[in-house]
């Protein structure tokens, strides 16, 4: 499969109809139909959002009968959250670096107060 065909989880996210629907099914599994009655869009639109989930492994698919039912595996967002997380550290150092700075020119200033009173 070529890098332009292969699907990540970080696509699988990007609609907000697909974010939708993993959080319809992380609890429980759901049939294709009931998916589709969450939203003002036709069945085959569902059915290529959850295609598209499929291939990134936030779904699996499982026929039961003459239904499919979908169920959301969402280990694959462990990959989001490692991404976010290196962000996360990096604003948490910058910030922290922000407190310090404003601690200094706080205590400066208090220093300045106390020499003017002198």
């Amino acid at each position: 499969m070529s890098i332009e065909a292969r699907r990540d989880v970080f696509q699988a996210i990007a609609d907000p109809t697909r974010r939708q629907i993993i959080s319809l099914i992380a609890h429980k599994s759901m049939n294709l139909n009931s998916i589709a009655d969450n939203f003002n869009i036709s069945r085959p639109a569902i059915s290529q959002h959850i295609k598209i989930l499929t291939e990134c492994g936030m779904v699996v698919v499982r026929q039961e009968g003459r239904e499919r039912f979908c169920e959301a595996k969402l280990d694959g967002l462990s990959e989001v959250s490692n991404w976010v997380d290196q962000y996360k550290q990096f604003w948490n150092e910058k910030l922290d670096s922000l407190g310090s700075y404003l601690e200094r020119i706080q205590v400066n200033n208090q220093s300045n107060d106390v020499q003017n009173e002198n």
